[in-house]
């Protein structure tokens, strides 16, 4: 098989799959509000949604449990084989079952229909197939009219797992809405790696406060506002009027461009001047109760280093360096 014959093969297994998501998409309609609905209703009741699938499928059903739990959707995954063995016991009358075969007549699946019923769960079945024992069993049936595999024999699931997974990802992502689940919720279940430190770290937890952050009066030389810099170890100062509210900013840059465009003669004029002649006026700030994520959205919208910090009074009570979000693995 030649490379050119590999890459149409490859883009084929594209457009197969392209084109599942799309008739999939094209089929939404009252069952999927239905599901929603139920789903609705069994977390206002304390339950969960109990995912179930055997061979691929079951993979799928881990995928889509994950997410739902992730964004506030409480979900556990169920092995149709070990419910049989006592794991039913993981179930509840509460309990909403998503049951996935795309062909509707998996075995496994369709055995523990009967014993999740005595259990007093609701059935969705997720297939590919309307007229199936799996959609007969069913209180909603959420098709999956995807078309046929990507597999050259039409048996390895392919394009059917796809659009399956991506059912799933629309049942959680609505579910996000219909349950006005918000960042800070989605900062509790994700507290680990950057995005659970970006989402649930203020920027009162990453930004520069006492000798870390220059503060200068707008009377302050330019010079004395370099020093301050220094000290502070800082590339910019921020200016505070006599009341501790904001009045501009003052970075090496700033101070790099006045110095280009001073005459040479001019330059002792330059570091005697008052800083407020030089600064920033109006500059973007951040809330102190702000939290880090709005940081990175700023930096990399606004292409700044450095953002002033002010509380609900608009007092200036710190400075947040673009280089300090590394350390605390924000960024």
């Amino acid at each position: 098989m030649q490379p050119s014959q590999q890459l149409a093969r490859a883009r084929e297994v594209f457009d197969i799959e392209l084109e599942g998501l799309r008739r999939t998409r094209d089929s939404l309609g009252e069952s999927f509000t239905r599901t929603i609905a139920l789903m609705q209703g069994c977390m206002d009741a304390g339950g969960k949604v109990v995912v179930t699938g055997v061979g691929k499928n079951l993979h799928v059903a881990e995928k889509i449990s994950a997410i739902l739990a992730s964004t506030g959707t409480c979900s556990i995954v169920l092995n149709p084989v070990q419910a049989m063995h006592g794991d039913l016991g993981m179930t509840g009358p509460k309990d909403v079952l998503l049951a996935l075969s795309f062909s509707g007549e998996s075995e496994e699946v369709i055995r523990l229909i009967p014993a999740i019923r005595r259990h007093g769960l609701k059935v969705v079945a997720l297939t590919g197939r309307t007229d199936s024992t799996l959609a007969g069993l069913a209180d909603i049936v959420l098709e999956i009219p995807c078309g046929p595999e990507a597999c050259p024999f039409g048996m390895a699931p392919t394009n059917s797992t796809t659009a399956t997974m991506a059912m799933g990802d629309a049942l959680a992502m609505v579910m996000i809405d219909a349950r006005q689940f918000d960042k800070e919720s989605y900062a509790l279940n994700h507290p680990a790696g950057a995005i659970g430190r970006a989402l649930v770290m203020r920027v009162s937890d990453v930004m520069r406060v006492g000798d870390r952050c220059a503060l200068v009066s707008p009377e302050t030389t330019v010079l004395d506002t370099l020093l301050a810099m220094t000290k502070a170890q800082g590339g910019s100062a921020v200016v505070v009027n006599g009341d501790g509210t904001l009045a501009g900013i003052f970075t090496d840059g700033d101070f790099r461009r006045g110095f280009a465009a001073a005459a040479p003669s001019a330059a002792s004029a330059l570091l005697a001047a008052p800083v407020a002649d030089h600064m920033t006026r109006h500059p973007l700030f951040v809330r102190d109760t702000a939290y880090a994520v709005d940081l990175l959205r700023i930096f990399e919208k606004k292409r700044v280093d450095d953002l002033p910090v002010c509380d609900d009074a608009g007092k200036v009570v710190g400075l947040v360096d673009i280089q300090d979000l590394p350390k605390v693995k924000v960024l």
